[in-house]
């Protein structure tokens, strides 16, 4: 391939819910991905179940067998409260529930550190009713610091995401967030192209120009204009050779990893499938020198 850097490609755990972990890792490496989105959850790598630190490392091992590199998840839907997805969040009333969503955030900051991860996503949740924006904003300010406070101390950046829906929900959204931390340097971005596409007043391409100081995780897939549905490659209405061309333009260099949450039943096929459209966006849009 000619022209840029290969995009790095990682695949996400949360689309491969029917495979074990050592066999969702291995058919990623096989298919030839650089990496793994890994959801912490029950039925991977648990964060909330006995030795952890043991079973981390085991899959530490596994991905320098397998060569892939991670970022670590934290979107798993039912992990803390088996009957309320993603509950309790950072914006919970109680006070209780917004402590076990950070408790949760720093075990996947020591956890990202033990895997050599390159980040830890995480996003802000739906303000509960009743709640005002002050409020709100508040408890996600307050219930952060301390998982920044320990990214900083490993190197590991916090990338969080707006999520439709939530309080954090746009790009602007996280800048508000940024600036009044004061611009931690720990605080990055997970930028999903989906959700560019979905309600962001400008395409994804230029999303992806405009966060590039901040980016430091990518999810990728399909989506239509309002809906927010994740899509296979090519099922929706994103316009990919420009998102390509504008992460190589702003020289990120993490993993963008296809985010199929839904598709577990299919999962290695999307694997297969995705791989093969994204190299082939790469390969049709490549220009100037061979990449290196």
């Amino acid at each position: 391939m000619s022209g840029r850097q290969r995009l790095r490609l990682g695949y996400g755990t949360n689309g491969l819910t029917d495979l074990r972990l050592d066999d969702a890792l291995g058919l990623l490496a096989d298919l030839g991905y650089d990496g793994v989105g890994l959801t912490l959850d029950h039925m991977h790598l648990d964060p909330l179940a006995d030795d952890l630190a043991a079973r981390t490392a085991r899959v530490a091992r596994r991905l320098g067998e397998l060569g892939l590199t991670a970022t670590v998840e934290t979107g798993a839907r039912y992990v803390l409260d088996p009957r309320r997805k993603h509950g309790p969040s950072l914006l919970d009333a109680d006070t209780e529930g917004r402590a076990a969503r950070t408790r949760l955030l720093l075990t996947a900051v020591r956890v990202a550190a033990d895997l050599g991860a390159h980040a830890v996503h995480c996003f802000s949740g739906i303000t509960p009713p009743g709640t005002d924006d002050d409020t709100a904003w508040r408890r996600l300010e307050e219930a952060l610091l301390p998982v920044l406070d320990a990214a900083a101390a490993v190197g590991v950046p916090i990338a969080i995401e707006p999520e439709p829906g939530h309080l954090l929900a746009t790009l602007a959204d996280f800048h508000h967030l940024r600036t009044v931390l004061g611009n931690p340097s720990p605080l990055g971005l997970t930028l999903d192209i989906g959700h560019c596409q979905c309600l962001e007043p400008d395409t994804p391409a230029e999303c992806v120009r405009e966060a590039g100081p901040w980016l430091r995780h990518v999810q990728i897939e399909d989506m239509r204009r309002g809906v927010h549905e994740h899509l296979p490659l090519g099922d929706g209405e994103i316009d990919f050779p420009s998102v390509l061309d504008a992460l190589a333009d702003t020289g990120y260099r993490g993993l963008t990893v296809v985010e199929l949450p839904r598709h577990s039943h299919a999962g290695p096929e999307l694997a297969r499938s995705s791989i093969e459209f994204l190299r082939t966006v790469e390969a049709t849009t490549a220009k100037g020198a061979p990449a290196t």
